[in-house]
Order: structure tokens, then C-alpha cells, then sequence
């Protein structure tokens, strides 16, 4: 792997939508939202992401300039008739449960990712939370990844598993919750869920949880960083995609594997990630400054140096 910065091209498949969200500090209304949004606008600050998802007509131009204002093109982002995929729900008090009041796939339903042209030698490549026979429809068209992260779900460790256990030997990193992990594994622990999902394929595994950090298991290779300690909690929606799309994102601009690059890249995640939650929608994440996130790292990594 040779590292190419900011210029790195990263390949993001996944959900493209709006988000009807209320939570104990306030509510919004038909929001942008979606893995490939979140993960691609968090990513932006490290490499140039290549969003690949669906919309319908009423995604307009004022949510693509929530990306183009990012450096972000939307060249990958097909609109067609019909309306957005739109998900509505309510956090509990805690903000330790949501409840999903409304799910309209609509144009999402029929998504069949056709991979533009100029995207397909992207050397990098981050599958969001999408079906995994449609991940592997993705892979199928690309000529150069060299380094392949996915993420998954409870729905499709359920109701698809024989594909996704097809899919997880193509795959370098997979990036899940913690109960993602348990489910997959059939382990009671955290430690012995890690050790056989890496048996399973992949060479990584992120475990995201939450307010307790982050875990990477690998080779050799066992690393933990905490959450950011915040004030105040606004909105978690799409914190675990913006922390995916920092990490990975960092992971291309440097170009190579190994324990730095790595705690590095679970830093900026987990900051990304904590800037995300400060507000609804993507408004956390749009128009930082490489200052704000560079002085919000340094206080991570002043808590966890020993």
C-alpha cells in the first residue's frame, strides 16, 4: 500500500436518506441521514470519498451541497423517481434504547449499486450497512481494492447469514457493535466473539461500543480506545457510521497497516464520532476544521497516555 493522503479515493456504498428523530434534548424533521452520508462527510477530512447510493426526487440540491461543500462528489448518487428512504424514530431518556416508529425503504427498496466508471480502481473501500448479497455485488465490480471494510447489522446476521458468512473471507475489516458480535459468534464474551469471527475471514475486526470506546482485534494485535467524554448528548444517529468513515478514512490517507496507523485511526473515528453526536443530523460533522479535530484528539490521547 502506498499512501496517498488527502487525495485518496474511497469508495462508500450504503444508504443515502432522511431522518425523523427525537430525543431527549429536541426533535428534527426529515433530516439528511443514511451510512454512505455519514460515513462520507466524517471521511472527508482525511481522503476524498466516493459515495455510491439512492435517492428519489425529493432529495434536492440542497442536501447535495451538504456534500459538494465537503469536497464530496455525488457523481455515484443516482436519483429516481419516487421518495428517499426515510426512517423516523424516538431515543429513550437514557439514549441507551430507540424505538423505530416509521421505516419507508421506497427507492432504497429496489437499490442495485451499480459502481460508476471512474470509482471502480478505488483502492479503498468502505460497504456500509446494506445487504451483503449487494456488498458482494460491489466487490464484484471492482478491479483494484486493496483494502475492503464493511459494516452489517442484526437484521442480516438473522435473515442472511449464509451470504454474509460467504462475504466475510473477501473482507479486511469488519467494523460491528458489540451485540452484532455476540449474535454472529454464538460467544457470551467479547473476547471470545472477536476470536471466532476473525476464524470467519476477515483480517480485522472493529467491536464499536458506544460510550465505552472502541476494540480492534487482529493478527497479533488487540487495541482499545475510549469515547470521547462529552457534556452533552444531542443525537446518536449515525455516530457509528461517522466513526467507520473517520477510521477508514485515516486508514487510506496513510496508506499501510499497522499498530500506529491503527490507534490512529480508532483516535480519529472515535473524535469524528463525538463531534456527530453534539447535534442532529449531520450538522455536527459539516465545516470542521482540521484545528477543532486536531485539539479534540489530542485531548483523547492526553486521557488514555499512560
Amino acid at each position: 500500500m502506498n499512501a496517498g493522503g488527502r487525495n485518496e479515493k474511497l469508495l462508500i456504498v450504503g444508504s443515502v436518506a432522511f431522518d425523523s428523530v427525537e430525543t431527549p434534548t429536541g426533535k428534527v424533521e426529515m433530516a439528511m441521514g443514511g451510512s454512505a452520508t455519514f460515513a462520507s462527510i466524517a471521511a472527508s477530512y482525511w481522503c476524498r470519498p466516493l459515495p455510491v447510493g439512492v435517492v428519489g426526487e425529493d432529495f434536492g440540491e440542497p442536501q447535495l451541497r451538504r456534500f459538494t461543500d465537503q469536497g464530496i462528489t455525488t457523481e455515484g448518487i443516482e436519483r429516481v423517481e419516487g421518495r428517499t428512504f426515510h426512517w423516523r424514530g424516538r431515543y429513550h431518556e437514557d439514549f441507551k434504547g430507540r424505538d423505530t416508529l416509521e421505516t419507508a425503504l421506497n427507492v432504497f427498496e429496489s437499490f442495485d449499486p451499480v459502481i460508476p466508471e471512474a470509482f471502480r480502481d478505488s483502492r479503498y473501500v468502505l460497504l456500509g450497512n446494506i445487504d451483503p448479497g449487494l456488498q458482494m455485488k460491489v466487490l464484484d465490480q471492482l478491479s483494484a481494492a486493496e483494502l475492503v471494510a464493511m459494516d452489517t447489522m442484526n437484521l442480516w446476521i438473522d435473515i442472511a447469514r449464509d451470504a454474509l458468512l460467504e462475504l466475510l473471507p473477501r473482507v479486511d475489516i469488519l467494523i460491528i457493535n458489540d451485540e452484532e458480535a455476540i449474535q454472529l459468534s454464538g460467544s457470551s464474551s467479547v473476547l471470545g466473539a472477536a476470536q471466532k469471527i476473525l476464524e470467519m475471514g476477515p483480517r480485522y475486526l472493529v467491536i464499536k461500543r458506544g460510550e465505552y470506546g472502541a476494540l480492534l482485534f487482529g493478527p497479533d494485535l488487540c487495541l482499545f480506545v475510549p469515547a470521547v467524554l462529552l457534556e452533552t448528548v444531542v443525537d446518536p444517529t449515525g455516530a457509528g457510521d461517522c466513526f467507520a468513515g473517520g477510521f477508514v478514512g485515516r486508514l487510506a490517507s496513510a496508506g499501510k497497516l499497522d499498530r500506529n496507523t491503527f490507534g490512529s485511526a480508532l483516535v480519529d473515528g472515535t473524535v469524528i464520532a463525538s463531534y456527530s453526536v453534539e447535534a442532529f443530523s449531520v450538522d455536527g460533522i459539516c465545516g470542521l476544521t482540521d484545528d477543532r479535530i486536531a485539539g479534540r484528539r489530542s485531548s483523547l490521547e492526553r486521557m488514555i497516555r499512560l
